[in-house]
């Protein structure tokens, strides 16, 4: 995690200082705000418990006094349900445009927070490995898992972690866009910048990528 000022305002989009020469930029990008809601915020499962919620106190209200008993048991809850989902929308929506992440030929920095903003800079030689979990929509989460002594706290990184990995913190590019393409770009930098980088790709929903870290 870097030790910049993060009350001063950016070099770049994204980074706290401009890389130094011969590093470049390959790719900037964030979440896509329906994937987050959909993959960090679960927003589905609230979806669906709200219908069960619906159906249930409007075929009671049926059973009381029809049609009309129903819609007018129901609609509360209908109206509370649509609510609820858009309070979690609108927080995916906000953590989305909140967030930078950048690749470049020498690291990943993750540039994450919406009410206090923190940049976690994790060059290549500390990544030991890095998960693609592709999905069908071409969205997807590329976790990063670090060497050493390096350590992120899961609740100051969160949603930008990778999920069920809680002992040793996995920071992640979370349910960007066009995914498959940012894990080949990271695969050949990595490659460039590591010695003797083993790749490997399983499945059409997740591809896990690990190059060795050179001492």
């Amino acid at each position: 995690m870097s030790g910049h000022d993060d009350f001063a305002f950016d070099a770049m989009p994204g980074l706290p200082e401009r890389p130094p020469q011969g590093e470049l930029i390959l790719w900037q990008g964030r979440p896509e705000s329906w994937a987050l809601a959909r993959d960090a915020y679960r927003i589905r499962w609230i979806a669906g418990y709200f219908v069960l919620i619906v159906l249930w106190r409007a075929g009671a209200g049926f059973a009381d006094g029809g049609l009309a008993m129903a819609f007018a048991m129901g609609l509360p809850y209908l109206m509370l349900g649509l609510l609820g989902l858009g309070i979690v929308y609108g927080l995916a929506w906000v953590q989305a445009r909140a967030t930078t992440y950048t690749l470049t030929t020498a690291r990943v920095v993750l540039r994450i927070g919406a009410a206090l903003p923190v940049t976690f800079n994790l060059p290549f030689v500390q990544i030991g490995a890095a998960n693609l979990d592709l999905r069908r929509d071409g969205t997807g989460t590329i976790a990063l898992d670090t060497l050493g002594e390096t350590r992120i706290s899961v609740l100051v990184a969160w949603p930008h972690v990778r999920p069920g990995h809680w002992a040793k913190t996995q920071p992640a590019l979370r349910s960007i866009p066009d995914a498959a393409r940012v894990a080949r770009l990271f695969s050949e930098a990595a490659e460039a910048r590591v010695s003797q980088p083993q790749v490997s790709r399983s499945g059409t929903e997740g591809a896990a990528f690990a190059p060795v870290a050179a001492e």
